[in-house]
């Protein structure tokens, strides 16, 4: 149980509690259809709407807002339900859109039945965020695409072009198409 739920006498110095709601669809409805098209068309199909964005996305707040052949964009406005315990908005949130945008960046350059998986991925953060940061966006771009691995760099950006973080990530590619 959380202190605010055992009635801690400090409750009322907290002010006034807040909720969001996260609705979202069944992510293995995406994964089966994401298998049969090529990556390019899936990412394009999510990206418009066609299919639902996945639960993180929802979770988070984020969504695909432009994808090209090994390029992949992500924009996110941070509120406060993304706070630390500091005062800013988690690191977890810059890293999970850079990892979008390095994930999807892979993927739109995937043929049919050939996925990924990211490996790794390095953030540095170079700037707080905050709910007055307002719009942040990832653009991940491949640098380096492989049969086996592939190498992505991603910038992190406020909406006046500042960078607040940088990061590069490595996806393993899973061929799963039966031998020809």
């Amino acid at each position: 149980m959380h202190d605010d739920e055992q009635g801690d006498s400090s409750y009322g110095a907290w002010g006034t509690p807040r909720s969001k709601t996260v609705t979202w669809y069944d992510p293995m409805v995406n994964a089966t259809l994401g298998a049969t098209q090529d990556g390019l068309e899936f990412m394009r199909a999510v990206r418009d709407g066609k299919v639902p964005s996945p639960p993180i996305a929802r979770l988070m707040g984020f969504a695909l807002v432009q994808v090209e052949r090994g390029v992949a964009v992500f924009e996110c406005t941070p509120d406060e339900s993304l706070y630390n315990p500091i005062g800013v908005v988690h690191g977890g949130l810059v890293c999970s859109l850079a990892d979008s945008a390095a994930g999807c960046a892979v993927q739109s350059t995937l043929e049919a039945g050939v996925a990924y998986t990211s490996i790794d991925i390095n953030v540095t953060y170079l700037r707080p965020v905050t709910k007055e940061t307002g719009l942040i966006r990832a653009t991940g771009r491949v640098t380096k695409p492989g049969r086996r691995v592939a190498y992505v760099t991603i910038e992190v950006t406020d909406s006046a072009g500042k960078l607040l973080a940088q990061a590069t990530s490595s996806c393993l590619v899973m061929d799963n198409r039966p031998p020809a």
